[in-house]
């Protein structure tokens, strides 16, 4: 499977005349979904989602790998948002679902988070701030709705790949990015689910892969790729899932759902159930960044709360014309020989 090039080796605040913006909702229509898919944040998006996938083919989370010192800066922040559950305890109240202390906690996340990315961030990079620490907003679910979903998902994974582009993640932190700090976003993200009974925004139900999540599914399945023992059969293995889910986090997210949900796995994520007849974690992880492109980054309720800047601008990745070309930071080639080409730039 060939990937975009992320370019993790070129910061685009090298120069000091870099102008960062507040990011801002572009994607107002459906229509405006074929900007999204040519422009410039689509192509960053996806080729930092297939390099990082890359790097973490064959890697368990419990790896050693080199990290900057950033690395660690942002687990303690993370560290420092799950504190605030504990200092925030749900309100009793009679409705199951959404919890409304989580707009307690989003509140202090709105009025702390700025300065806690001070913390994270070497002095001369507290510039880019006020265009990153949006998406730091974005990515923990919505305070009026009380939901989560692969939006908010892909808020931190835009923040992740923005803290490649301003240089605060180094070319090695790769695979830290993923063992160390998405992972322990995962495991935030699940705890403020469970202690504020957080509704799953836009959930397919038994149709998706899972009610909140779907990039662990994609880098998960490549840490699997070539493990001698485990197999894609045997992730619905009760067993295997409790012995390796601390270190494999597609076994993470099985196990998860098999906490919150009852009832026969077949029946209540029927989707998952039919990806274990896959006969290659290779496989899988080619089907599911398929998947992905499709049922989230083609998807107009996901994109339209998307926020484009400096970093992630919506502007054409391509001139327009006949025979696209692609710039040659990514010399994009399609994730195969028969995935069809993107669609045309409207003339």
């Amino acid at each position: 499977m060939s990937t975009p090039k992320f370019p993790l080796k070129e910061s685009v605040v090298s120069s000091k005349q870099h102008e960062f913006i507040v990011p801002k909702k572009c994607v107002k229509t459906p229509d405006d979904l074929v900007l999204w898919q040519r422009s410039e944040a689509y192509y960053e998006y996806l080729g930092f989602i297939l390099t990082l996938n890359s790097a973490v083919q064959g890697i368990a989370l419990d790896a050693q790998c080199p990290q900057s010192p950033v690395i660690n800066n942002g687990v303690q922040m993370l560290n420092k948002f799950d504190e605030w559950i504990t200092e925030i305890p749900p309100t009793e109240q009679p409705q199951r679902f959404g919890n409304k202390s989580f707009r307690i906690w989003h509140e202090r996340l709105q009025h702390n988070a700025a300065q806690e990315l001070k913390q994270v961030l070497p002095e001369d990079l507290h510039r880019a701030i006020p265009e990153i620490v949006q998406y730091l907003y974005e990515s923990f679910g919505n305070p009026t709705r009380i939901d989560y979903g692969t939006g908010h998902e892909m808020a931190f994974l835009m923040f992740l790949c923005c803290m490649f582009k301003i240089g605060a993640f180094e070319e090695n932190d790769k695979i830290a990015v993923v063992v160390k700090v998405f992972n322990r976003y995962l495991e935030l993200v699940r705890r403020l689910q469970l202690i504020y009974r957080m509704e799953p925004a836009g959930s397919h139900g038994v149709w998706s892969l899972d009610d909140y999540q779907f990039v662990p599914f994609i880098w998960g399945s490549a840490q699997l790729i070539g493990h001698p023992r485990i197999e894609p059969r045997h992730f619905v293995d009760q067993a295997i899932v409790e012995s390796y889910s601390k270190k494999y986090m597609f076994l993470g997210c099985i196990e998860f759902i098999s906490k919150v949900k009852i009832g026969p796995f077949a029946e209540h994520s029927n989707q998952l159930w039919n990806v274990s007849a896959v006969s290659s974690w290779s496989k899988v992880n080619s089907g599911l960044i398929k998947m992905y492109q499709a049922e989230v980054l083609a998807k107009f309720p996901v994109i339209q709360h998307v926020f484009f800047g400096s970093l992630l601008p919506l502007i054409p990745m391509v001139p327009k014309c006949s025979k696209p070309t692609i710039t040659p930071n990514y010399k994009r080639t399609p994730v195969d020989d028969n995935e069809p080409p993107p669609p045309a730039v409207p003339q």
